[in-house]
């Protein structure tokens, strides 16, 4: 009976310091750890191993980053209803591929996720949103885009090892 009791003390004040703000105040700290975390990862790869392509049928370092910025922009936007940062598909754009440009784009686009989240209401984070025929909460959907984020810059681990540095230590908080 104890120990029952403990677990509705323990879930009920968990419950009661969660709430919408809470969660919006940890998105923030999440996103801006993972901006911090992939800047690292583009210090870290040279400058000439950016169009390094680990085998012929996968995207290069900086399209795979380009990769992860659009999608921080694609999702972020649906999520939050803020207009979108890019007007084209930056992957394969001539002129992106560089690590200044990279760099740039990929700033840009953490720091457009973090001030669309931090511009929307977090009593919203609850509320649907259609895309296609599909929907999603608005946090569903800003929890996608965090993951996809991670698993393409995941992705670029490989990259870097396989020119011989090591990557940047793993930051969970």
């Amino acid at each position: 009976m104890v120990l029952g009791a403990l677990l509705f003390v323990s879930s009920s004040s968990i419950a009661q310091s969660l709430n919408a703000d809470t969660i919006k105040a940890q998105l923030l700290a999440d996103w801006q750890r993972a901006k911090e975390y992939t800047l690292d990862y583009l210090k870290t790869m040279p400058a000439d191993k950016y169009s390094v392509h680990p085998v012929d049928s996968i995207r290069s370092f900086s399209e795979q980053m380009l990769h992860l910025a659009m999608g921080n922009e694609n999702l972020v936007s649906l999520a939050t209803g803020k207009e979108k940062l890019f007007k084209r598909n930056l992957e394969k754009a001539p002129g992106a591929q560089s690590k200044d440009s990279v760099t740039y784009l990929v700033t840009a686009s953490y720091d457009y996720a973090i001030n669309s989240i931090k511009g929307t209401d977090a009593g919203t984070l609850g509320e649907r949103v259609s895309f296609g025929k599909m929907s999603a909460s608005r946090l569903t959907l800003l929890l996608k885009a965090f993951e996809h984020q991670t698993h393409h810059r995941g992705q670029c681990t490989i990259y870097i090892r396989l020119q011989g540095i090591r990557p940047p230590n793993e930051r969970l908080f």
